[in-house]
């Protein structure tokens, strides 16, 4: 089996800063992307950032210039370095990855459990 977990989140006041760390561990051959989602109380979940096996990045707009993704393949983590943090990054945040458990299988995607970071004003 796959299992994703996450840790760093907390509790900070705005303009503060925060990383949130995700590591996958079990049967695993390769993992493609890996990304970060986050859900607000009320609110659908949303994509924050995402990065490629190859190191390439992408992030939402509300994030951009205050956000960083990162991975290390070694240790098959992801991370996410949250600066500048506003009260409207409140919310969980999940880690998502394609992981290929076997060669020659299909990749699938796994979820972590969450982590909660609440932003004070």
């Amino acid at each position: 089996q796959v299992q994703l977990v996450e840790s760093g989140g907390g509790l900070v006041q705005a303009g503060g800063s925060l990383r949130l760390s995700c590591s996958a561990s079990g049967s695993i051959f390769s993992i493609n992307g890996m990304d970060w989602y986050r859900q607000a109380p009320g609110k659908q979940r949303e994509l924050v950032a995402v990065i490629s096996s190859g190191g390439n990045t992408n992030y939402a707009d509300s994030v951009k210039g205050r956000f960083t993704i990162s991975r290390d393949n070694a240790k098959n983590t992801v991370y996410l370095q949250m600066n500048s943090l506003k009260p409207e990054d409140t919310g969980v945040y999940y880690c998502n990855a394609l992981i290929v458990r076997l060669m020659g299988l299909p990749p699938r995607d796994y979820w972590g459990q969450g982590t909660q970071v609440t932003v004070s004003s």
